[in-house]
């Protein structure tokens, strides 16, 4: 009878304690937002030149990593280098041409200033107006040199900021088009985590909450973070005209109700010196709104 009555009391116990950690585990997760549905991300610089031409020089592999300031690729530049010989010499031969429409405009100015019956007022007016027009001359002579000089400097491409270059599909010889994409730079001063939140949790999120983010990559090494911002929509699926002009509608069943996911933006603290994010990497990310629980159940990550 003893021992039937202290099996009963263990059973009891060994199930009050399973339901205790259950429960508890249920209000962790019900009182802390959480999501599987996570992404990595960070701003992509398509990198273009700003002038056509072929590639003669290529200076990075793919995947390479980059310093702000580090030359990429070269365009050839000779057609460039011409452009400014030719613009230097309009210039000078604008400028020489403005010497004689000086003096002549100063010579008819001291005349009509002592004697105005000596010059008449047209001739007066015309000078003026051509030694003017000499001046505006210089100055549109003098910014298409500066143009070509900043077309020549377009010759070679640089990283804008610190990052990986990608997606390099291109080889010396390749024409260039100016303000078309050559190569991807990802920048890795700018990484982020979107949390892709069920529509009915984004009520208790709040921008400022401190989350907690694991990678899938590196399941063991949670990152902390802070809530950014909450996206104020998401682009609709149904109602968008197909390919007839009318509405494209997804059939729906009516007892099933699936919530939208709603992004919430993650600003990551600093990392531990192991992790390496990657634009595109799967995370998980839980919203900490209660101080208790200050850590992920990594059961219940991946």
């Amino acid at each position: 009878m003893a021992k039937n009555i202290i099996k009963l009391l263990l059973t009891a116990a060994i199930l009050g304690t399973a339901l205790y950690f259950g429960y508890a585990k249920y209000r962790k997760y019900a009182d802390n937002p959480w999501t599987r549905d996570g992404q990595v991300r960070t701003q992509v610089i398509q990198v273009a030149p700003r002038v056509t031409g072929m590639v003669t020089k290529i200076y990075v592999k793919d995947n390479q990593k980059v310093k702000k300031g580090d030359l990429l690729f070269e365009i050839d530049p000779s057609q460039y280098k011409l452009k400014v010989k030719q613009a230097q010499a309009r210039l000078q031969r604008t400028l020489e041409a403005a010497k004689g429409t000086k003096i002549e405009y100063e010579r008819i100015k001291k005349i009509y200033e002592k004697d105005r019956g000596a010059v008449s007022q047209k001739d007066y007016v015309r000078s003026e107006t051509n030694y003017f027009k000499s001046l505006a001359d210089i100055d549109a002579s003098t910014e298409s040199l500066n143009t070509a000089k900043l077309n020549l400097a377009y010759t070679k491409v640089y990283a804008e900021v610190d990052g990986y270059v990608s997606n390099i599909n291109f080889q010396i010889g390749t024409q260039a088009t100016a303000n078309k994409p050559l190569l991807a730079l990802v920048d890795t001063s700018s990484f982020w985590v979107f949390g892709f939140f069920k529509e009915d949790t984004i009520p208790n999120v709040r921008v400022g909450d401190n989350a907690i983010v694991t990678l899938m990559a590196y399941p063991d090494t949670p990152l902390k973070g802070k809530v950014e911002s909450i996206a104020w929509g998401i682009s609709p699926s149904d109602g968008n005209p197909g390919s007839n002009l009318l509405p494209s509608v997804k059939p729906v069943f009516q007892w099933i109700r699936l919530a939208q996911r709603i992004p919430v933006r993650i600003k990551l603290d600093p990392l531990p010196e192991n992790v390496k994010l990657r634009v595109g990497m799967t995370a998980s990310v839980q919203i900490l709104k209660h101080t208790h629980s200050q850590s992920v159940d990594k059961t219940h990550v991946y």
